[in-house]
């Protein structure tokens, strides 16, 4: 007989709830098939078999709530699967279309309007949480700016096949914007900080969080010390990253850290927003649409890819003068930047 057993949560995740069964007892299971999946409140994590036999044994329901190391259900080792049932031919069936007419020409009763309550997940109820923990604990404020985006897109094109040849991935904006922040980071080791009590936490690396919007709600999953990291390998990064997220597949480390978060709105088309903080950080970048719009270089009107960009930061830790400045070195990175994305 082999335990299943939940898995390790993470830092200071306690329970987890049981949100589907992919096995049900009597049937065949092979090495690293996915017996359940559970939803903690910051991940969805697969509970995978490591031996081969027959779920003998379901011990929790569906949405029951079970803690790290329980034993959810059994597998006999020994046991062989049971014969499915016959099942008899299926007839078809084909329905006769008939001329839909409005219910009023025929005196018929309409169902009164109603609200469908449906439980929020745990993961929804955890961002909720998150969020006006943030909005309470935090003096939350937001700057502003506008970011050219030629010399970006220029070095993009010019770098692109070369740079998916060697790291089998596009250039995207993202490793761009990564890069900027690391380097403003660096300059204004505030924003990368954070508090403890009555002390100021500053680190001497950068974990990057990179929200990442995902069918059961937005999560921020870290890629660690970006300062180091070349443009391939924030690239490869961030495309690993995203994908465990989506898939489901992202372990509790994967989502612990983090010193500094960038979000960007505009993959869904949003034009400004004022990005909430993702406590205990003190600084989040939010990026958004890129628009051809005409500007002044120089006396003469030009049409440019721009982009706004917002700054949330902890006024209680930040001066508005630094928060600014972070900002204007991210625009100054990105309109010049002086770099080979292929070696860099």
């Amino acid at each position: 007989m082999f335990e299943i057993k939940v898995p390790h949560l993470g830092e200071s995740e306690t329970e987890a709830t049981l949100i589907s069964w992919l096995k049900n007892v009597g049937e065949a299971v092979e090495v690293d098939d996915i017996v359940a999946e559970i939803e903690s409140d910051k991940i969805t994590m697969e509970i995978t078999a490591t031996e081969s036999g027959v779920l003998k044994e379901q011990r929790f329901n569906v949405d029951d709530t079970v803690e790290p190391g329980q034993v959810v259900g059994i597998i006999d080792t020994s046991a062989s699967p049971a014969p499915k049932e016959a099942q008899p031919d299926a007839k078809v069936i084909t329905l006769k279309k008939e001329p839909v007419e409005s219910a009023s020409e025929h005196d018929m009763d309409i169902p009164d309007r109603e609200q469908i309550p449906v439980p929020m997940t745990r993961l929804r109820k955890r961002i909720a949480t998150r969020l006006k923990e943030a909005q309470n604990t935090a003096a939350i404020l937001t700057t502003f700016n506008e970011v050219n985006l030629q010399a970006v897109m220029d070095l993009r094109s010019k770098y692109q096949d070369e740079f998916v040849a060697k790291y089998g991935c596009k250039l995207g904006f993202m490793s761009f914007f990564i890069k900027a922040c690391a380097q403003a980071c660096g300059q204004f080791p505030s924003l990368n900080a954070q508090i403890a009590g009555d002390d100021v936490l500053y680190h001497n690396y950068i974990d990057m969080g990179v929200a990442v919007s995902t069918d059961t709600g937005l999560i921020v999953p870290v890629l660690r010390d970006v300062g180091l990291k070349s443009f391939g390998e924030i690239e490869q990064g961030v495309l690993e990253l995203a994908g465990k997220a989506r898939e489901g597949k992202l372990k509790p480390e994967d989502m612990q850290g983090g010193t500094f978060s960038i979000t960007n709105g505009g993959v869904f088309g949003s034009m400004l927003s004022t990005p909430i903080l993702n406590t205990p950080q003190s600084g989040i970048l939010g990026m958004h649409t890129i628009l051809k719009r005409v500007v002044v270089e120089q006396d003469t009107m030009v049409i440019r890819p721009m982009m706004y960009i917002a700054l949330s930061y902890d006024h209680r830790l930040i001066d508005g003068k630094d928060a600014v400045q972070f900002l204007v070195q991210v625009k100054s990175f990105l309109e010049n930047p002086s770099i080979n994305p292929l070696i860099d």
